[in-house]
Order: C-alpha cells, then structure tokens, then sequence
C-alpha cells in the first residue's frame, strides 16, 4: 500500500514513525493527516536512502532546493555539490531539474546520495529523448515516468491541468506562460490539435505513482510570471482543474500536493493560499516564492523571502527556494546557499506567526546566548552557523578578544547589554 492507503487502514508506517520523530508529533497525529490528505510523505518505495519529511501545514514548513545542469552551465560534480550542501544546511527536499548533460545518470547518483526526498519534472527528459515538442509521444511521456519511477524518484511535477481552453487566457498575458514545462505542453496541444497527455493519461499516471508510491506535485504551468498576470482567469481557471486531479488521485491511493504561485503582489498572498486551500480540498501548497516584485533581479532569494513568510503565515507547506540568480542564470554554490537560507528564514518566520509547537524554543536559546555573550552557542543555534561565524571572527580577529562581551558594531563602551548588566549589580561592584 501507499503511505496514503496505509495511514488510512490505521497502519503507522516505518516512514511515518520516522517523520513523527523528526517533527516532535504523535505517529497517529501524522497518519490522520495523511490519511485526511491534508499531508504527504514522499517515500517511493526504491529510495533506499531516504530520511522521510511530511508535507503539510499541521507540520514545519518545508524548503525544496532546485539542482540542475543545462548545457550551458554546470555538470554532475557540480550538482552533487549543490546536493551536499542542501543536506548541510538542512534543506527538506530537492529536485533535480536537469536539462543537459547524462539526465539519467545525473539523476540516479543524485538519488544514490540524497537523504532528502528527490523530486523531478519528467516532461523534461521526454522532449531531451524526441528531440523536439512535435515528437513528443504520450507513451513516450508514460515511459519516462514509469522510469523515472522505477529509479526511486519520490515526488514529480506533472502538469495535468493545463488543458487547451485554458491557452486563449495566457494569451492575454503580459508574460505569457513562464513554466518550462507548461510551456512544452501547450506547444504540444497546439502543433497536434489534441488535450494535453498528461491529462488524457492521468488514470495511467496514477496506476504508476501507486505502484512505487510517488507522490503528485500537480504543477502549475500558468503560475503568473509577473505581477500584471497575477490572479488572472488563467490561474485560477487551472487551479480549479488541479483541484478535481487532487480527488481523482486521492480515490486511486496516490498522495497528492499542489503547486503555486509565482508572482504574487503581497497583498493577494494570502488569498492565494485560501482560494488553493478550498479549491484544491485542503491538499499541501507547494509555492515558488512568490515573488512579490518584479524589480528584484539579483536579489530574488530576499524578494521570495518576503512572499514565502506570508504564505507559510497562511498555510504554505512547502516553500520551493529561489537564489539570486533567478531570472538571470544557473546558480553556483554560493547562490544556492544564499537561496536556502532565505527559504529557511520564510519558512521559520511562517511557522513562528502560526505558533507551531516548539518553534520559537531555539529563538528563545538565541536571545539567552546573545545576553550571555555565547558566541560558540549563538553560531550553533544560527540557520547557517558558518557564515554567521566567519563575520563574527572577521572583524574581531585576535583569538584574544573573539569571546569577549561584546561585538565590534559598539564595542566594550557602547554595549547596551554589557551596560545593562552593570545597572544589576551593587553599588561599588562595577569592574569586579
């Protein structure tokens, strides 16, 4: 059985056991969610190296991390390297997004090597294979799916609710469509006069996914790619076919999340969470972002940082990182760093507004640290310790004063907290 069809007979699965631990939650917690649908547990069945994470927002919300080569940029050694520090840093998932180089064996090691629940986008290496849209065939996309299964991916991007009603809508867009993958679809309905595959096939699909238990990522191939295009006809017209493909999933055993937004001005964030929330029956909301300007380029990592805190706020589950290279080129490592820290810190913030249990324990350890002037505990306590440890010792550099009271911002005379101190103690007992 599927995790989902086990948490449904009231079964508490090895992997429902071990994320209950990771999140500090009652196992029959986790299995009513799951089995509600209101959660998922990416596990297929061939990840042998899998530490299982639940997505949902009864739980901590989680960050996924983008690796890729293309044939411009980057290659296997590379992304392995993106993958080591995604596990450093604790990310929550990846996905491997790869258009160029060996696909397969880029992949299979990312899958070898990762802890964390692998994600794909299997559209991808269909057209890699036929070499152009028009040769894309549905068995072919069937294939590398079941394929794709086979390797032990955990969760996939299928983009099952564009439909060809829904093209004329992107046509008055500004931007048009901005998914890669929605992109490849409606180019495919156009040249061969047909519904989309993936849609046509879903019943096939979902035959698949229960057989190894991957788990749906209903993608959103007319997520807005600008501000102007946010919360159009066209987004809200898929978002309520993806809400009829998260039932049609559920019945056949397959767990199911839902992909987001995209560009979204800060004052409709929340209303996209609570419009997918009802349309999509409560499924777990996987967003990009959103990205709540359009003026960030370079800077994407702090303007999805923004969007991200209110969607986990209002119920995001699942944040997919956005680095400073968005919009621009192929992330390098410090990129992908910089991406991942700004997700933690959305998703953190979110779960600190919702008052998850246990959240703002480490915040609280921090504030102690600081007041105690713990530098070591503070660097221990920090979403990245590293960098936080490299700025601290860089401008106090002589081992001899790099664990003193204070810092080099106000040094030993302006203090606040060292100077607070002093207004405890008794009269005459100041220097002692």
């Amino acid at each position: 059985m599927t995790q989902l069809e086990s948490a449904r007979a009231g079964l508490l699965t090895p992997e429902i056991r071990e994320a209950a631990i990771s999140e500090n939650a009652a196992p029959a917690v986790l299995s009513k969610q799951l089995a509600a649908g209101r959660a998922v547990l990416p596990a297929n069945r061939n990840h042998k190296t899998l530490r299982p994470a639940v997505i949902g927002r009864a739980f901590r919300c989680k960050i996924n991390v983008n690796l890729g080569a293309s044939d411009i940029g980057s290659g296997l050694k590379t992304e392995l390297c993106k993958l080591k520090l995604s596990m450093a840093l604790k990310a929550d998932a990846v996905m491997d997004l790869s258009t160029g180089g060996d696909l397969k064996k880029i992949r299979r090691e990312i899958l070898r090597l990762s802890a964390l629940p692998v994600g794909t986008v299997p559209v991808y290496e269909a057209l890699k294979r036929a070499g152009e849209v028009k040769k894309i065939t549905p068995a072919l996309l069937l294939d590398v799916i079941e394929e794709q299964a086979a390797e032990g991916v955990d969760f996939m991007t299928v983009h099952a609710g564009l439909l060809r009603k829904h093209l004329p809508l992107a046509e008055k867009r500004l931007t048009g469509i901005v998914s890669r993958g929605g992109s490849i679809l409606a180019k495919w309905m156009e040249l061969h006069d047909r519904e989309n595959p993936l849609y046509d096939r879903f019943e096939e699909i979902c035959a698949i996914f229960r057989k190894y238990d991957v788990t749906f990522s209903l993608g959103d191939a007319l997520r807005p790619g600008s501000l102007y295009d946010a919360c159009d006809r066209a987004q809200f017209a898929e978002l309520k076919t993806l809400g009829s493909l998260v039932l049609r999933s559920r019945a056949r055993g397959v767990q199911v999340m839902v992909e987001g937004p995209g560009h979204v001005p800060l004052d409709k964030v929340a209303m996209n969470i609570k419009k997918a929330e009802k349309l999509c029956h409560g499924a777990p909301f996987y967003v990009l972002g959103p990205l709540v300007t359009d003026l960030a380029a370079g800077y994407d990592h702090i303007n999805a940082a923004i969007g991200g805190a209110v969607a986990a706020w209002n119920g995001a589950s699942f944040l997919c990182y956005v680095t400073p290279k968005e919009h621009l080129g192929l992330p390098d490592l410090e990129d992908v760093r910089q991406g991942i820290i700004a997700s933690k810190i959305a998703a953190h913030a979110g779960d600190l507004a919702r008052g998850r249990p246990g959240a703002a324990k480490a915040d609280g350890a921090m504030s102690r640290a600081r007041y105690s002037f713990d530098w070591e505990k503070q660097f221990s306590l920090a979403l990245d310790g590293e960098t936080a440890k490299r700025m601290h010792r860089k401008t106090l550099p002589d081992p001899d004063r790099a664990d003193k009271d204070y810092c080099s911002m106000c040094g030993p005379g302006f203090c606040s907290m060292r100077n607070f101190k002093t207004l405890k103690e008794p009269a005459g007992s100041a220097g002692r």
